[in-house]
This record gives structure tokens, sequence and C-alpha cells, in this order.
């Protein structure tokens, strides 16, 4: 697995009032909804990301107010002419 450092500022901990393991789990989860919500990642890849299962970011996904299932216009007609 790979690490990744990353230096915040102690200011924006203290105004998030966050742990920097909270923060971290934050943006990784902030991370994974966005590049599933932009198709780069599947929803079981991103899930693995965010150090969820897949039913727990489906749940997150849904308090974020994201798109459960995306599907782009191509998909969609693959799947319906299936």
């Amino acid at each position: 697995m790979t690490h990744v450092d990353l230096t915040i500022p102690d200011s924006a901990l203290s105004a998030l009032r966050r742990s920097p393991s909270e923060f971290a789990a934050e943006i990784k989860l902030a991370a994974a909804i966005h590049w599933y919500s932009r198709g780069m990642l599947s929803q079981e890849r991103a899930a693995e990301l965010a150090g969820l299962n897949r039913r727990d970011f489906i749940h997150a996904l849904a308090r974020a107010g994201a798109e459960v299932f995306a599907l782009d216009p191509n998909s969609l007609v693959r799947e319906l002419s299936g």
C-alpha cells in the first residue's frame, strides 16, 4: 500500500475541530466521492479508497447528496439494450 504525506496547517485542523486521523479519513472519503462521481473510480474502488465497505460507501454517497448509481448516457444505453 502506498503512503502519502500531506502538510496541513495546524490552524486548519483547529478550525475544523478535527484530529489528524479524522481529517485524513474525511479527505479520503471526499476524494473517493469526487472520483466516483466523475466516473474515474468504480464504486468498489472508491469504497476501498475511503476505507469503507460498499454498503457504507453507498450510505456516505447518499449523505453527501451524490449520485449513488452514476451512469453516463453510453453506459445507460448499453444496460438497456443488453
